[in-house]
């Protein structure tokens, strides 16, 4: 007796929870079904991501929004880094956002060497498979020259600093890119920890690709929009 009695409030307890959460559902499940999609939609298919730091100056800016496609390269199960399919290999010059484990953090960087590729660097001079990158000065600023680099039949802007005390990762390798991995750098070279010092990137760690900045608040003004990136298209 003592028994049953102990379990009757209970009992009511889990009735009216029960009820309460049926009466939730049926006012709520449109904006829950929402949520849900919307949230799903974040982790598998597509989402923004902010930069922060210098590491992928002149190209990207602190404060940059950028969009990342997450079905660039595969279809992966929401919330796991598990491909159901892969629709493309990630290529010379894509920049990607990676969650990277030897970090601990999300990088963004460009991807410098796919699959069996060739990788030496010496004093900041960039050698793929034998081929030499070709290099253009566009200006000079206070952080550094402003460069174009030419590499195949790629191009994209990079920045190499002027400081003495930044030179340790400028030489490189050679090293050969192992299967499934990839090399990626920092388009400011001299203040970019990338594969330089975390190694080759799983391609299952590559979480998207970004083309394009959505838009950008400048740490350094009170956080005011900068106009001239909203929309930009990144090179």
């Amino acid at each position: 007796m003592p028994l049953t009695y102990s379990l009757q409030p209970i009992s009511k307890v889990v009735s009216h929870m029960k009820r309460y959460l049926s009466i939730f559902w049926h006012e709520n499940k449109k904006f829950l079904l929402i949520l849900a999609s919307i949230v799903c939609f974040k982790s598998a298919v597509a989402d923004l991501n902010s930069i922060s730091g210098r590491s992928m100056q002149p190209t990207l800016l602190d404060g940059d929004k950028v969009w990342v496609n997450k079905l660039a390269y595969d279809v992966k199960i929401p919330f796991t880094d598990i491909a159901l399919l892969n629709l493309h290999d990630p290529m010379r010059g894509d920049i990607v956002i990676i969650d990277s484990e030897a970090a601990g953090k999300r990088l963004v960087k460009r991807i410098i060497g796919v699959p069996g590729d060739t990788i030496y660097m010496r004093n900041n001079m960039l050698v793929v498979n034998g081929e030499i990158a070709d290099y253009e000065v566009l200006s000079e600023e206070q952080e550094g020259l402003v460069i174009i680099e030419h590499l195949f039949d790629q191009s994209h802007q990079a920045m190499i600093s002027n400081f003495r005390g930044s030179r340790s990762t400028r030489s490189y390798g050679p090293s050969e890119v192992p299967d499934g991995h990839f090399f990626v750098l920092g388009d400011n070279r001299d203040n970019s920890a990338d594969s330089r010092l975390y190694s080759f990137i799983p391609r299952e760690q590559i979480v998207g690709r970004s083309s394009s900045v959505v838009f950008s608040l400048d740490s350094e003004q009170s956080f005011r929009p900068r106009s001239g990136r909203f929309m930009a298209q990144l090179d």
